[in-house]
């Protein structure tokens, strides 16, 4: 029996890991090869170019709650397949291009398809698979899908040198529509939260009320979308932040290159913990880190071991977040409703990811590096605050659901009605 679901669980990590590899390499990462290529061929400016990534997440933000629903309706599966089909018709489109208008609109399709393929509805196919012993396999998972742009670049960067940009969006969608949608529709195994009785499919991990229910998603939403508004506002401009510290350009790229190893290394140590990880206590962890590395950079001034001790802290706790934000659902809601509790948290998660990239880009260029650092300080601060109340509140649930049972009198036995 245990090779039987240590061979489903390998079943479903392959799956999703090839199909969430090439979802956020033709979508998501494709831009940093492609754009620059693209806008002048169209007439564009880079900017406009990459303001598509705008519009995927602002409209994958949009349809995140109606996808929550269709998680809960139709099962992850059907969900996924739907979004290998989106997403190969928003890449035609992309091919065909040929103005702004059309480009937009191809971003728009594109975006539907992230609502519906990218992370949630995946980690939502594990949690079907898997039930509450799912965070391994989520984490592992992960651990993949934080290569795509590593995979991608190169390969994009050659088909785009070989056969030209459009018939490289025209291969990209035949990789969603000859792999990815095969492989959703017919390899992964069949779920068992749904099917199997007895499952706990509907106990959820923690004993709340409905209004401690409503405030822990609001906490958890809060402190979320707060850490993924740091994190992907800080990321496009790491380079200038270490290059503004004193950095030259090259140790600036070395920095920049480690940060990504350490998130990788932070997801390898989740997967090590498997079922043993909380994740509530890695979100504190990991906000925490960040927290501490922006302070450092901000009190101590800038120096080479300063910003090493930044990038180990940041790079690290980054990434312990980032996989923490994928498993709070999990720590908190049956794992029947853990798509639709996800896909509604992506709302906000993903409207932060659009416009963060902008505001700090523009505190940075407008107010420096100090400035930017104390806005992101306060902020994770906030965020961990919003943690630890979580945290307060869950301790709160567990004592008063074993107090009762302490409570009763030794020997003491109730009759039978």
């Amino acid at each position: 029996m245990p090779n039987s679901f240590r061979f489903r669980s390998a079943q479903t990590v392959t799956v999703l890991a090839v199909t969430q590899l090439i979802g956020w390499g033709t979508t998501f990462d494709m831009l940093g090869v492609m754009g620059r290529i693209v806008a002048p061929a169209l007439g564009l400016a880079n900017e406009v170019v990459f303001a598509g990534l705008t519009i995927m997440m602002m409209v994958s933000a949009l349809v995140g709650p109606t996808t929550g629903r269709w998680l809960a309706r139709y099962g992850a599966a059907r969900v996924l397949s739907a979004s290998s089909l989106t997403f190969a018709l928003g890449l035609l489109l992309l091919a065909a291009t040929n103005g702004v208008v059309l480009y937009a609109a191809a971003w728009v399709v594109i975006g539907i398809g992230g609502a519906c393929g990218l992370s949630a509805p995946a980690y939502t196919a594990v949690v079907e698979r898997e039930g509450v012993n799912g965070k391994r396999v989520i984490a592992i998972l992960m651990l993949f899908t934080g290569l795509s742009s590593t995979i991608f670049w190169p390969i994009l960067s050659l088909l785009n040198e070989a056969v030209g940009w459009r018939v490289t969006f025209l291969i990209c969608a035949g990789l969603q529509f000859f792999v990815c949608l095969p492989l959703h529709l017919f390899a992964l195994p069949k779920p068992i939260v749904t099917h199997v009785d007895g499952s706990g499919a509907d106990i959820a991990p923690v004993p709340l009320s409905k209004t401690a229910r409503r405030k822990a998603f609001l906490l958890i939403a809060a402190a979320t979308t707060i850490s993924t508004f740091i994190t992907f506002g800080v990321s496009p401009s790491l380079l200038e932040i270490f290059r503004q510290s004193g950095a030259s350009p090259a140790f600036a790229l070395q920095l920049g290159s480690a940060r990504g190893i350490l998130g990788i290394s932070a997801r390898f140590l989740d997967m090590l913990l498997g079922r043993r990880g909380n994740p509530m206590l890695s979100a504190a962890t990991g906000i925490g880190l960040m927290m501490i590395s922006f302070l450092i950079l901000l009190v101590a001034g800038s120096s080479t071991p300063l910003l090493v001790t930044f990038v180990l802290l940041y790079g690290f706790g980054a990434g312990v977040m980032t996989v923490a934000r994928a498993l709070l659902p999990l720590a908190l809601f049956s794992p029947a409703e853990y798509g639709l509790q996800s896909a509604r948290l992506s709302l906000p998660q993903n409207l932060a990811n659009a416009i963060a990239p902008v505001i700090f880009t523009a505190i940075l260029d407008r107010a420096g590096t100090g400035p930017a650092l104390i806005v992101c300080a306060a902020l994770a601060a906030l965020s961990l605050i919003f943690v630890l109340i979580l945290m307060t509140m869950v301790r709160g649930a567990h004592a008063s659901q074993l107090r009762p049972a302490a409570s009763q009198e030794p020997g003491r036995q109730v009759s039978p009605s």
